[in-house]
């Protein structure tokens, strides 16, 4: 094979190591390992849940891309955003509104990017089990440290950005329509046991 071609300009780094991630080992098989399943039967500081609604609840990112990065997840295990019934597609729409008012009341986001990755083709770390992000912006918050120091930096630790964003929550939170009656309960406010490790290890891309 000619060395000539459009790829001969870049140099290779192996990792072999990622042969396990390729293959999904050590991912999620099912509800019974999915973290987005777990950690609504943890207590919320334990499970960094900001808000829990009827069919979806709100969960800060552990590895977050900044400051406040929060996921809207269904309680239900389903993959696909064409999955969701009507009243949880409404809680969700309801609660990424919340979510962005709530952040911007509390840190002064300058805005949002939001969104969803819909499958492991398409980055999604935990596919089997559909979230979307929000991830709230700053001018200048892509600077000389993440470009060239490859490094984020995190002015407050999650434990305090948590219970910020859940104080405030209520009062920014939009409401749906009384038209839509929801029909999937959430799993039980008091949560059973669960090992705190189960909460998502995705990078905050994903």
């Amino acid at each position: 094979m000619s060395d000539d071609g459009p790829g001969a300009a870049f140099e290779h780094l192996w990792t072999p190591y990622r042969m396990a991630y390729i293959r999904g080992e050590g991912k999620p098989t099912g509800p019974h390992d999915c973290p987005f399943c777990v950690i609504p039967t943890m207590d919320d500081e334990e499970g960094l849940i900001v808000a829990r609604g009827t069919t979806v609840f709100a969960v800060l990112n552990l590895y977050p891309y900044n400051a406040g990065h929060l996921m809207l997840v269904p309680y239900r295990h389903v993959p696909d955003y064409t999955d969701l019934t009507s009243e949880e597609v409404a809680e969700l729409g309801a609660f990424t509104q919340t979510a962005m008012r709530t952040v911007r009341t509390v840190s002064g986001a300058h805005g949002f990017n939001i969104g969803m990755n819909q499958g492991s083709v398409a980055g999604a770390g935990i596919a089997d089990h559909l979230h979307q992000h929000a991830v709230p912006r700053w001018g200048g918050d892509t600077n000389f440290m993440p470009v060239i120091g490859l490094t984020r930096v995190l002015p407050q630790v999650l434990k305090e950005t948590r219970d910020l964003l859940a104080a405030a929550w209520s009062g920014h939170a939009v409401r749906v329509p009384s038209s839509i009656h929801p029909t999937t309960a959430s799993p039980s406010a008091h949560p059973t046991t669960a090992s705190p490790s189960a909460h998502p290890t995705t990078p905050a891309g994903t």
